[in-house]
């Protein structure tokens, strides 16, 4: 039995294959009847970590719901480096994101694309993960749903607010403004979605462009009732604490992140309470609770985290290329919600874009390389065409005939 992280944020399905200090499980494919090897390496990179494994294909079967035995793409683990982490209690990940991102390339078809063609059910799952005001332990065991082919009424309460997936490799969103304690920070649109803006439940925190996140904790202490803040507590490296009788949730501002309505002129906003985002940690002394800050910087996206994803029912709608959120039953601390949804709201005050239309991204960067390297070919093939084709006439040359620099390459290309 291994515990799998679900990840929306990378697409290749992977387990330890080998033991490791920090599992306690691993898949030994060598018992297995079912597992065959493809003998194909992999390697794959996250912001955190990387590991290197062998591609194979074995056989599944869906303990609720889809009935039957399904054959998809699996990678053994063999070799990694700050992935499997001391006190994690998960033995694998899932990647549920698109092909795009499959590795070693995009035709490593994912474990979710080969359920959907197999199994015949709808383009679409939902996850719904809790663990709002719960201490972090770092386990990941907090609970919660994943429910593929559908969404599930008891897993939400109220409207499912949808947004366009922008670019189908990550889950791509617009986001149109942040709000702290109901105040604009008032960027320009497109610092929201400096590279992309995106959905990703393998990651932790909330994660912010450097500007965005400088403008947010500025946003925050000045909203906070209190003044002194260690600026460890907002890049990480420091705990705040409080008594354990106090509460220090009612000190900070709510956070709201306003994304694009599918009718365009729209928008909705999600909102997270600090119950989310200062969040406790498990078992530091006998009379104080601490706290992390549960927002970091980026440097390359800003991702919607596992922070926000605890307060809603996510819906990752393939077949209508759209994220869906409703307010998810689990997102309670003492009985008091901690997360939001309101809207719609008009777009007038944003632009009608906040998405840069040249995306740089990794497919189209492969696709470059390839067209360069093809043109490279072509222009080498021509010259090895014409350095064998035999001259039509022959010159004889003379003492005067002068190799110089500017003709050698041309005129002389046979002597």
């Amino acid at each position: 039995q291994l515990n799998i992280l679900v990840d929306t944020g990378s697409s290749n399905f992977a387990v330890a294959g080998v033991p490791d200090p920090d599992v306690t499980s691993y898949f030994n494919t060598e018992l297995s009847s079912t597992y065959k090897s493809q003998g194909i390496d992999v390697t794959v990179k996250y912001s955190q970590g990387s590991w290197t494994g062998v591609l194979g294909t074995d056989v599944i079967t869906i303990p609720k719901g889809i009935y039957g035995s399904y054959t998809i793409n699996i990678a053994t683990i063999l070799e990694s480096e700050n992935f499997f982490l001391p006190g994690v209690k998960w033995h694998g990940i899932l990647g549920l994101a698109y092909d795009a991102l499959a590795k070693p390339s995009s035709s490593v078809e994912t474990f979710f694309d080969s359920l959907v063609r197999q199994a015949k059910i709808p383009n679409i799952f939902s996850l719904q993960m809790c663990g709002a005001g719960l201490p972090v332990s770092g386990s990941g065991t907090n609970g919660g749903s994943l429910v593929l082919g559908g969404i599930e009424p008891s897993l939400y309460k109220g409207d499912i607010w949808y947004t366009p997936i922008k670019e189908e490799w990550y889950y791509q969103v617009e986001i149109l403004k942040l709000e702290v304690g109901g105040q604009n920070l008032e960027l320009d649109c497109r610092e929201y979605n400096a590279d992309k803006a995106i959905v990703d439940s393998g990651t932790t925190l909330l994660r912010l462009p450097q500007k965005v996140f400088s403008a947010v904790v500025q946003a925050i202490a000045h909203t906070s009732l209190i003044q002194e803040f260690s600026s460890g507590f907002w890049t990480g490296s420091q705990l705040a604490c409080w008594d354990k009788t106090e509460r220090p949730w009612s000190l900070f501002p709510k956070l709201s992140i306003y994304l694009r309505d599918e009718n365009s002129s729209r928008s909705f906003r999600i909102s997270i309470l600090p119950q989310l985002y200062i969040q406790p940690i498990l078992g530091i002394g006998e009379t104080l609770q601490c706290y992390r800050f549960g927002i970091s910087s980026s440097t390359n996206a800003l991702v919607i985290g596992a922070t926000v994803m605890e307060g809603f029912y996510v819906i990752f709608d393939r077949a209508q290329r759209r994220v869906g959120f409703a307010v998810s039953p689990c997102a309670e601390v003492d009985g008091s919600p901690v997360s939001e949804i309101e809207g719609p709201f008009t777009t007038a005050d944003v632009a009608s874009n906040c998405v840069s239309s040249v995306s740089f991204h990794e497919p189209v960067l492969w696709i470059a390389s390839y067209a360069l390297m093809s043109l490279c070919g072509i222009i080498l093939l021509i010259l090895i065409i014409l350095l064998l084709i035999p001259p039509r006439c022959q010159h004889r040359y003379t003492d005067n005939d002068v190799v110089n620099d500017e003709s050698s390459l041309v005129r002389h290309r046979w002597k």
